[in-house]
């Protein structure tokens, strides 16, 4: 296994329930919970984008 290094949200506290982003050899991108770092999501930076794109465009309190 790859040893990322894992990089947290100025946002985030040193607390709970933060989302680490971690850059992996073939330059895509792996994501975990802080309170489940032994799961790891795969993703492209494309498909990362259009999700947080789509996110942004949903009204606050939905």
């Amino acid at each position: 296994m790859h040893a990322y290094i894992w990089q947290t949200s100025s946002y985030s506290t040193e607390g709970a329930n933060c989302l680490n982003l971690a850059t992996a050899p073939d330059d895509t991108l792996r994501l975990r919970e802080s309170d489940a770092p032994d799961q790891i999501l795969a993703v492209n930076r494309a498909s990362l984008s259009a999700l947080l794109s789509a996110i942004k465009k949903v009204p606050a309190g939905n």
